[in-house]
C-alpha cells in the first residue's frame, strides 16, 4: 500500500508543478511579451544577408545611432562582399571623415587625433568619449552595443527552443531589436517600452517615421528602420554567418558520403562471418 500511495503521489506531485508552472510563465508573458517572430533573409540553413538592407541599416547608425552607440569594428569590414559590401574607395572617403586617436603619440609625448584608415576601429561618439562623460552625463556608463545575436533577454522555454534546433532559429537578437524600437507605445511616456524587461528603458524613441531618407528610395518607416538597423546589427555581431553556414553544409554532405562508405565497407569485411 505504501509503494502504491508514492507512486501515485510523485506523478500527481509532477503533474501539479508543471500547470503551476504553466499558470506563473502564461501570467508572465502577459505582463512581459517575448518580442515577435520577424522574417529575416538570413534565416535558416541557406539564409544570407541582404546587402542593400545592410546598406540601409548603417546608414540608420551612422544618422542616427552613432549619436549614443560605438560600433566596434573597423571601417574595412564594410567592404565584406557578404556584408555591406562598399567599395575599398568608398571605405577610404568613409574612413577618412572620422577623426581618431592615433596609438601612438607624436614627438612631443602627446595623443593627437588624425583622419580614420579603413583599418581603424569606429570612434566612440563624441557625446559619450568615454565612461566618466557618459555618467555624467546620463548617471550611466555609455551605451555599448553588443553582441546582437545574445541580446534577447526572453527565453523560448520548452518544448519550442526544441523546435528550434530543426528550423534554424537563431534570430532572437534581431527580433529583440526589432521589438524595442517597435515598443514605444505610450506616447504620454517616452520611457515605457512594452518588450524591455519593467517597461522602463533609458532611452527614449531613437527612430520616428521619415527621419532618415534612404538613399535607395526604400519607404523611411519604422518597420523599415528597425528591420534594417536589427539585420546591420547581426552582420556586425557575426559577419561569418554566411561563410559558417557554407561550411555546416559541406561538413555535413562530407559526414553522409563517409557514414555511406563506412556501412558498405563493414558489410563488404562481415559479409563471410555469417
Amino acid at each position: 500500500m505504501i509503494r502504491f500511495k508514492t507512486s501515485f503521489i510523485a506523478p500527481a506531485a509532477l503533474a501539479l508543478t508543471m500547470t503551476v508552472g504553466a499558470i506563473a510563465l502564461a501570467e508572465a508573458e502577459d505582463d512581459q511579451p517575448n518580442p515577435p517572430e520577424q522574417s529575416w533573409s538570413f534565416h535558416g540553413v541557406f539564409g544570407k544577408y541582404d546587402q542593400a538592407q545592410l546598406q540601409r541599416g548603417f546608414q540608420v547608425y551612422k544618422e542616427v545611432c552613432s549619436t549614443c552607440h560605438r560600433l566596434s569594428i573597423p571601417f574595412r569590414a564594410l567592404a565584406d562582399p557578404d556584408g555591406p559590401g562598399y567599395s575599398v574607395g568608398q571605405v577610404k572617403t568613409l574612413a577618412a571623415s572620422y577623426q581618431v586617436e592615433n596609438a601612438e603619440p607624436n614627438d612631443k609625448g602627446e595623443m593627437f587625433q588624425r583622419p580614420g584608415t579603413p583599418a581603424d576601429i569606429f570612434p566612440p561618439p563624441a557625446a559619450f568619449p568615454n565612461d566618466a562623460a557618459a555618467v555624467a552625463t546620463m548617471g550611466r556608463r555609455r551605451p555599448t552595443w553588443r553582441c546582437s545575436r545574445n541580446r534577447s533577454n526572453t527565453s523560448a522555454g520548452f518544448p519550442t527552443f526544441i523546435f528550434d534546433i530543426f528550423t534554424a532559429y537563431q534570430e532572437m537578437g534581431a527580433d529583440y531589436v526589432y521589438a524595442i524600437l517597435n515598443g514605444y507605445t505610450k506616447p504620454d511616456d517616452p520611457t515605457w517600452n512594452l518588450y524591455f524587461p519593467g517597461h522602463k528603458i533609458a532611452m527614449p524613441q531613437p527612430l520616428t517615421e521619415g527621419q532618415v531618407k534612404y538613399d535607395d528610395g526604400t519607404p523611411g518607416t519604422l518597420q523599415n528602420y528597425s528591420r534594417d538597423i536589427g539585420s546591420f546589427l547581426t552582420w556586425a555581431a557575426e559577419p561569418t554567418l554566411v561563410e559558417r553556414k557554407k561550411t555546416g553544409f559541406r561538413v555535413v554532405i562530407f559526414l553522409i558520403v563517409l557514414s555511406t562508405l563506412l556501412y558498405f565497407t563493414k558489410k563488404k569485411i562481415w559479409a563471410d562471418a555469417h
